[in-house]
């Protein structure tokens, strides 16, 4: 009797096989890793609008035309501060992408000569490298993969291969090539694998990641089938049994954009050392406070001496220094970056129905508490969280609606939070106090009057808008509606251009006023 022909397995048919089988001889502690997704962190951040394909994203990316002017303004939106390194990135991009839309429209510009914009950034951690990369590959539109340079080691050895990157940009381009080709691959902690001076024998996570690296940045074919993946051999086998060969897809670098970074701790001391010698002996003034001042005069050498090779060095021209920030650079984040962190905790306590309101002394308290935390921007997360952990967790499924960030709150969060659960007159004068405060800033931009609500008034005040239901705000528009005349005539008269609100003045707002405007023509200072 003749057997039937067996037939023959699927890719996904043979993995689960073989995984069936290492589960049935070695139990759980063997099992088959049927994709290799690289190594280290990778973040894509490729956010066109969702109607763009993949098409559309490469004709974006062939018809970019921004200035270096244009970039640099839409990182202001999202990067506070490192105003030095926004315009260095943004000039590279510009060039890079420029480049690429020119050889597509010429492709006799392929065969000529050009040093490819590949970046080197030095900066501490927390300063946000990261984040300004990611924001240049959103911008253009690009596949973006990140990954930390300990994470990988010589072809060959056990750790990662570099070539992983590369093939994940195609993972992130969901397999198109021609777009993966475009991608931008950000490599971190590259300090790390510097090689120190006195190392003895082949060091296969420094020199060795160096030179894996510098074929990369130049322009390699990339075989997309790693060689130390299973998935990817099995994959090539089952072709083979198929169709009697095996293709080897392959991504070529040219057009991709490296860009390494790290904080580079010590190569302050080797640029000190050399500028010292630079200007011995002629009367040069070397002393100076600033380390970030030392580190933005490195040059090639330096990073030589550090411990990476001059080919290394060489293929990356444009190197970046981005400096610490300052409370005052952790302020204006908060403030005015369109990636705020208070942007995120505003919308995680709306989602219970609270409102919270942020006062500038409540951002400038959680800055320079942040600033403490030395690690930068990253500091930012760090205390919000645990300022606010404990109000997530006890005032949602309460009566509480909204409540005011100030000052008090960042140093004492737990007091203000027992007296926000205990207490409804305090919740009601802390958000008063902010609402009409906001009143005072408006009247004094529209009267160059400064008003000062004192605490009774606030409390006047705060009942009348509950007794009437009516917005606080706009209870104080209309109780002192004639206030914008009727003060600009006293401090003509008299010169005084600041005035304190009491809860005489809100029990009896036009008689007080009068008064006012009567002493004010006798040539008395008002006595309220």
């Amino acid at each position: 009797m003749r057997m039937a022909a067996k037939k023959i397995p699927t890719q996904e048919e043979l993995q689960e096989d073989l995984a069936e089988f290492l589960r049935q001889k070695y139990g759980d502690h063997v099992q088959l890793g049927v994709q290799v997704q690289g190594h280290g962190e990778r973040e894509t951040e490729v956010e066109p609008p969702e109607s763009e394909d993949n098409e559309e994203l490469k004709q974006r990316i062939l018809e970019f035309d921004m200035t270096p002017k244009e970039v640099k303004a839409y990182l202001d939106r999202f990067v506070i501060g490192q105003e030095d390194s926004k315009r260095a990135l943004a000039i590279a991009i510009c060039d890079h992408y420029n480049h690429i839309r020119e050889c597509e429209h010429d492709p006799e510009l392929r065969e000529a000569d050009y040093s490819k914009q590949n970046v080197l950034m030095v900066g501490p951690t927390g300063v946000g490298k990261t984040y300004l990369i990611r924001t240049l590959a959103k911008l253009v539109g690009v596949p973006f993969v990140k990954a930390d340079a300990t994470k990988f080691s010589e072809t060959g050895y056990v750790g990662g291969n570099v070539e992983d990157l590369v093939r994940d940009l195609v993972t992130q381009a969901d397999g198109d090539l021609e777009l993966a080709q475009y991608g931008i691959v950000y490599l971190d902690e590259v300090d790390k694998v510097a090689t120190p001076p006195n190392i003895i024998g082949r060091d296969v996570s420094g020199r060795g990641v160096q030179m894996n690296l510098l074929k990369l940045m130049e322009e390699t074919d990339v075989d997309l089938r790693s060689p130390f993946d299973p998935a990817s051999q099995m994959q090539a086998a089952m072709e083979f049994q198929k169709k009697g060969k095996v293709e080897k897809p392959t991504i070529n670098t040219r057009y991709i954009l490296f860009i390494v970074s790290g904080a580079f701790t010590n190569l302050v001391d080797l640029v000190k050392k050399r500028a010292h010698k630079t200007t011995l002996g002629f009367g040069g003034n070397v002393e100076r406070d600033d380390d970030a001042e030392y580190l933005a005069q490195a040059i090639s050498e330096d990073f030589v001496k550090f411990g990476f090779e001059p080919e290394f060095v060489g293929r990356l021209p444009v190197h970046v220094f981005c400096h610490q920030l300052s409370v005052e650079h952790l302020f204006e984040i908060l403030q005015h970056s369109e990636g705020s962190i208070i942007r995120q905790y505003e919308r995680a306590f709306r989602a219970y129905g609270i409102e919270v309101i942020f006062e500038q002394e409540g951002l400038k308290a959680i800055a320079e508490l942040a600033h403490e935390e030395k690690t930068g921007a990253r500091g930012l997360m760090t205390v919000c969280e645990r300022l606010f952990r404990n109000f997530k967790y006890e005032l949602p499924a309460t009566d509480v609606t909204m409540f005011v960030v100030n000052r008090e709150l960042a140093d004492h969060p737990a007091d203000v939070l027992e007296r926000l659960l205990a207490d409804p007159g305090f919740r009601q004068r802390s958000v008063g106090r902010y609402i009409l405060s906001r009143y005072a800033a408006q009247f004094l931009e529209q009267t160059e009057i400064e008003l000062e609500f004192a605490e009774d008034a606030i409390d006047a005040l705060c009942d009348k808008a509950v007794g009437t239901g009516d917005e606080l705000f706009g209870v104080a528009l209309t109780m002192f509606h004639d206030y914008e005349h009727g003060l600009s005539l006293v401090r003509r008269n008299t010169g005084k251009a600041s005035f304190v609100i009491t809860r005489d003045v809100v029990d009896n707002p036009d008689g007080v006023l009068s008064d006012w405007i009567r002493e004010s023509y006798t040539e008395q200072e008002p006595t309220a």
